[in-house]
């Protein structure tokens, strides 16, 4: 007996129930995706770009942010004016600075004890002495600088160890400032330069063996760091004229790609636009707070890394580098420190806070990467599902530390790599060096925060590039060559800086090509560029525009983002 069509459609309520919820399933999973954290057509135009370009030239370009017509951020806030201005009255509460618990007010009266006892017992002249900075990242390196800015004494600082040698030979500081393992390496030098008869004055900021105190000749002077402070702590405070935004206050002397030692002549205004550029990093949902921790890999010679811990003296937030930063050391072990994952946990040796705000060097994120999808993948059978879950997310440019995923795979991963920072990190500022553009996506699922690529330079404070927080858009290979990858891209110019590409192919550029070329850059966080060869002031690339070469070779792609290309 065959069944009528009605008959065929009898179900009872347990297969309807199935039925809504199949349904229920396929349109959540289709109509309530996560948005993207940010609109991909703010993606699509991350620079300005002029209109018109000189031959040879790319245009100019600038961060979209900023506008043709607007003008560069030169201070983080408009009553920062010069470097002490990073202490804000407003600021009350004590942070800590690698392993000082301190509040601002109290680190203003340290600043002015120092500068005092460096008058009276080094007999430094204010707007004439310069003083030698051989300090490993600390407070006493913070306390120093901001002193001897206070009375517009320029201080010099190195960012390899290895320039000591020269910049000596070069200079003749009035003062130097070190810890007490340089000192028999530097009576060394002293006593190489064969001027007998000139007075040197040396200052440690930590005990120094009996020995290297009394092998010193009688035209070395060796105070303590200790003993200025207090000598000022004693006195009445010395006050100096306030200095002018475009001071010059330090120079940092670094080693340029053609092997030649140079200076970056650092103003106070080069640096308040410096930290107004980190400032504007993390996007304005994700700002620094007095509640952030800033651990940093790079050294406070450099240019990049001062301004990094100005910018945790002006959030109000606690502070520390790490061991891989440190240019000076009394063994050959600790100065062949690895960038690694060891390194990047080895910060919570300070009493700091955990750090929620990591910049980082790309060996760190490269090793830091490995390591946790390695234990990811040991931990669990479904960890494919999990990259495969996580994967979409970044695809559609969305990225949490709450998934369920998280919860299951990556964050007892994350807590095995990297600790309690592991809970707590919010953001990874890359920079120091390139990236593979293969290693973005896995490093946004591993840290599941955002990952920001940076290329910096000694001469500029600031970011010279730096990608968007929320660009999670994944450009791996190129598409000529599957086998060959290409470096991650760096993102547009930074808030206050305009780039332009110079010997680019004309031709090939009025085809529809992307330029490619020498990076020439200016803008406040640009320093001026000295010799350390007789202290000659080396002129800028166009004297009559103010550009200056980087040396760098970088592509210009469609969308206002750069990659640095390498040879």
């Amino acid at each position: 007996m065959s069944l009528s069509f009605a008959e065929y459609l009898v179900t009872d309520d347990l297969t309807i129930l199935l039925g809504l919820i199949a349904a229920t399933v396929f349109l959540v999973n289709n109509l309530y995706k996560p948005q993207p954290l940010v609109h991909p057509i703010l993606l699509g135009r991350q620079s300005d770009v002029g209109r018109a370009r000189n031959p040879g030239e790319s245009a100019v370009y600038r961060n979209y942010s900023t506008g043709l017509m607007g003008r560069f951020p030169i201070r983080p806030a408009k009553d920062v004016h010069i470097i002490l201005d990073f202490l804000r009255s407003e600021t009350e509460g004590p942070r800590t600075l690698w392993k000082t618990k301190i509040a601002n007010n109290v680190l203003q009266d340290r600043i002015a004890a120092v500068g005092t006892g460096l008058l009276r017992l080094a007999k430094l002249k204010p707007a004439e002495s310069t003083v030698l900075l051989l300090l490993n990242d600390g407070i006493e390196f913070v306390l120093t600088d901001l002193a001897l800015a206070t009375h517009s004494i320029v201080s010099y600082t190195l960012a390899q160890a290895t320039l000591l040698s020269a910049v000596l030979d070069s200079h003749s500081p009035s003062a130097i400032v070190t810890h007490g393992f340089m000192l028999p390496a530097l009576l060394e030098l002293i006593y190489d330069s064969g001027d007998r008869n000139q007075q040197h004055t040396i200052i440690l900021v930590d005990d120094a063996s009996p020995q290297a105190i009394a092998s010193s000749a009688s035209n070395i002077n060796i105070l303590r760091f200790a003993d200025i402070e207090r000598e000022g702590v004693r006195v009445q405070k010395i006050l100096s004229p306030v200095p002018k935004p475009s001071d010059v206050y330090t120079i940092s002397f670094y080693e340029g790609q053609n092997g030649l030692i140079q200076g970056a002549q650092l103003t106070h205004e080069n640096m308040t636009a410096g930290v107004a550029a980190i400032h504007a990093l993390l996007p304005a949902s994700h700002v620094f707070s007095t509640l952030d921790t800033i651990a940093s890999a790079h050294n406070l010679g450099a240019a990049f890394g001062r301004a990094i811990a100005y910018t945790a003296l002006y959030e109000g937030t606690s502070f520390a580098t790490l061991a891989s930063s440190q240019v000076y050391s009394a063994s050959e072990e600790v100065s062949n420190v690895h960038k690694d994952v060891k390194d990047l946990a080895g910060c919570m040796s300070y009493p700091i806070p955990f750090p929620t705000v990591l910049f980082v060097k790309p060996d760190h994120l490269r090793s830091a990467t490995k390591e946790i999808l390695k234990h990811a993948a040991k931990a669990s059978l479904l960890y494919r599902f999990g990259w495969r879950h996580k994967l979409a997310g970044v695809t559609d440019g969305f990225l949490t530390r709450e998934s369920l995923w998280d919860r299951m795979l990556f964050d007892t991963a994350r807590a095995k790599v990297l600790g309690n920072i592991s809970a707590t990190a919010r953001a990874v500022i890359v920079s120091g060096g390139t990236i593979e553009a293969s290693l973005m996506t896995p490093a946004r699922i591993a840290f599941s925060v955002p990952v920001i690529n940076c290329l910096s330079h000694p001469l500029v404070t600031a970011p010279v590039l730096a990608s968007h927080a929320f660009d999670l858009q994944d450009f791996t290979l190129d598409k000529t060559n599957v086998s060959v990858e290409f470096p991650a891209h760096t993102g547009p110019p930074g808030v206050n800086v305009e780039v332009k590409l110079v010997g680019v192919d004309d031709e090939a550029v009025e085809s529809g090509s992307d330029p490619v070329g020498v990076m020439l850059v200016r803008g406040p966080p640009v320093a001026k560029l000295v010799n350390v060869e007789g202290y000659v002031e080396v002129p800028p690339t166009n004297d009559d525009e103010g550009w200056t070469g980087l040396g760098i070779r970088a592509r210009m792609q469609t969308n206002g983002s750069m990659v640095e290309l390498i040879d």
